[in-house]
Formats: structure tokens, sequence, C-alpha cells
């Protein structure tokens, strides 16, 4: 089965064929200037039409992924009376799932408030229940620190309360971790030389970001997960099966990842970053067979992840062009490959939905 990738200079896809309703990434006017954040060493997405459309390789010079300017962002009003998430009387809470941020912190916090998971102060106010974020934190949108400072906060009060905020490993912690540490290192993309510094501006970087990136917010990201089942759901960041190539438990893929993260080898952070780029593997025919081979390696009995917006994986890619600037219409997540797989990327880079949901869905 072939995968395919809408994250650029990853070593892996096609020129994709442009139509009138795709618009072309602008690289930021900062893609040429220089800075410490360019240097540093700290140790510590259009879609295509289909997979096949992809060559068997690309450079970060070739711009198929846009990366849409929402200097419009939507303000949403939540009711601060909104009833906190129902709390049992013993054991765990209820469990709810976040697809990708990638930046959009007003976006996430109105959706937090309306699940009544925080408060009208941005407090967490959901005692024992149980929340996971599928990864992408930051590139596109306008606060990518914004939202991991928002995450770690709420991962001590969800704790001091007896629940928890827990997050996975996605490809952009991969490719910002790769930016600020291998800087314009050249790497073996697969399809010549390559550096993290060029793939992370091609893929929505914010130089906003990267100047406010500290110590702290660095190591979260190099110890985070890639990989977690709870109550029967296997959460991963991307819908692909290259977690395979990293072990055969839950436990062996993320003490793989942090090692490699720990290595600190440019070429080889890379080739981890290329492959949890990929996606698509659980939309086409095979995609069930696909969804089963994780859950038989791994456990569980739906795959839930986020990585491909929901719009692409229906072929609902809406316009571009100002003609319709109602966004695609994503009215939550999307249950396919027999119903073995939740996708939850709303596409809120595309003025999609930021999607939080309690699982099991009511489907």
């Amino acid at each position: 089965m072939v995968e395919g990738s809408m994250t650029q200079g990853a070593g892996q896809g096609p020129e994709v064929e442009r139509t009138a309703t795709l618009r072309d990434f602008r690289v930021p006017a900062y893609v040429h200037e220089t800075g410490p954040y360019a240097q540093s060493t700290h140790p510590g997405d259009v879609a295509p039409p289909s997979e096949e459309a992809y060559p068997e390789g690309y450079t970060p010079t070739q711009r198929d992924l846009p990366v849409i300017n929402r200097g419009d962002t939507v303000q949403v009003t939540v009711d601060p009376t909104s009833a906190p998430a129902p709390q049992p009387v013993n054991g765990q809470g209820p469990l709810y799932v976040v697809g990708d941020v990638h930046g959009y912190l007003d976006e996430l916090v109105a959706a937090l408030q309306e699940q009544g998971l925080i408060d009208s102060a941005g407090q967490w106010c959901a005692g024992t229940a149980r929340l996971w974020f599928l990864g992408d934190f930051t590139d596109r949108g306008p606060d990518g620190i914004g939202v991991i400072d928002l995450v770690m906060r709420l991962s001590a009060e969800a704790a001091a309360a007896g629940g928890y905020c827990k997050a996975l490993m996605g490809n952009h912690e991969l490719l910002l971790l790769g930016a600020k540490r291998f800087g314009d290192t050249p790497v073996n993309s697969g399809a010549g030389t390559a550096t993290f510094q060029a793939a992370w501006l091609l893929n929505g970087g914010q130089k906003t970001d990267m100047d406010r990136l500290q110590d702290h917010h660095l190591q979260w990201m190099a110890r985070l997960d890639a990989v977690e089942e709870v109550d029967g759901h296997l959460l991963l960041h991307s819908d692909t099966t290259a977690y395979l190539d990293y072990g055969r438990s839950i436990e062996e893929v993320n003490d793989t990842v942090r090692e490699t993260l720990t290595r600190n080898d440019a070429d080889e952070v890379w080739d981890l970053f290329r492959k949890f780029t990929k996606r698509f593997s659980f939309r086409d025919e095979g995609g069930a067979d696909a969804v089963r081979s994780l859950l038989d390696t791994y456990g569980g009995t739906r795959v839930v992840h986020g990585h491909s917006p929901i719009p692409y994986l229906l072929g609902e890619v809406g316009s571009e062009d100002g003609e319709d600037d109602t966004g695609p219409a994503v009215s939550g997540p999307h249950v396919y490959a027999d119903g073995l797989a939740i996708a939850m990327d709303g596409g809120v880079t595309m003025a999609g939905k930021l999607l939080v949901r309690k699982l099991p869905l009511d489907v």
C-alpha cells in the first residue's frame, strides 16, 4: 500500500497537479533571514487527489501544502455557565480526545469550554476526566507556543483534580524540534538534500513560535509518547502503519522514538519525521486491513487519529479563491475503514473545525 504525505520536505511524495481551488503555500518573508533560531543545536496540508499522484520523492522547494492565513480567526462565544463534564461517583472520569490544534489557541479554548473541560477563566473544571491531545500543537496558526503552555498547565491542574491531560507526538512536534536543533544542517531526504529549517518554514512554521520556544517546551515535546491505548481506543497522531517500523508493542514504539530523539542524529530524526508525515493508509481499498494490522499488534478495537484533515479524507476540499468563505463543512469526527478508524482533524487550518469529543462516540 502506498501512503501519501501532505507535509512538505519529507522526501516522499510527488508533484501535485494544481487546480483553481488549491492555493500554493507562500514562504514567509523571513525565510531568508538569519537568526539564533536557525542555527540552534539544543540537545534536550493540500492533499493530493490520490496517493498515486506522488512521485518517488520531492524536495522542500516544491510547495504542495497551502497554509491558510487565518487573520480573520473566528471568535467563538461560549456560555461561561456551561456544565462541567459529568463525573462518576468512583473511578476514572470520562475520556476525551482533541484533534490537531496547529496554533489556534482561541478555537481550542472555546472547544474545551464547550465540552465543560475548562471554565470561563481557562482553568480545568472537569475533575477526574481524562483528556488526550493527538498532536500537532504548532505551525500554521498564530499561537503554537500559547497552545503548548495551555496543555502543560492543564496537565498539572487535571492531575491535581484526580484526572489527567496528556498528549501524543505529532509530526509537527518532530519538525519543530528538528528546526530548533539542526537548523540548516543538510539531511538525506531520499530525494537529495534537505534541511529541517526549510521544511519547517514550508509547512507553516511561525517565527513568533520559534522566538518564544524555550527549553522546557523542547523537553516536554521530546518526551511525548507516540502511541497509547485507552479504553479500547488506539490513539496515535498519523493515519499510517509506519508505527510498526518502531516496535511490536506500544512501550517499544514509545521507547524507540524517545531514544531516536535522544541520540540527536539529524538524519535519524529526519527519517522519523518523514515516516510520521505519511497518511491515508486507512482511507482507500485495504484501509481496514491496515487498521487491523495496528490493532492486532498494539491492542484496542478502534484507531483514533489526527493528522489528515477530514475534508481531504472525504474529498470535500472547500474553495480557497474567495468565492466561498464558509469553509469545509465538518460537523464532527469521521468514522471510516469499516468503522475501525476515527479521524479527529477537523481542518481548523482551512477554516474547518477544531474537534474535542468524548469517547466512545455515540454512533
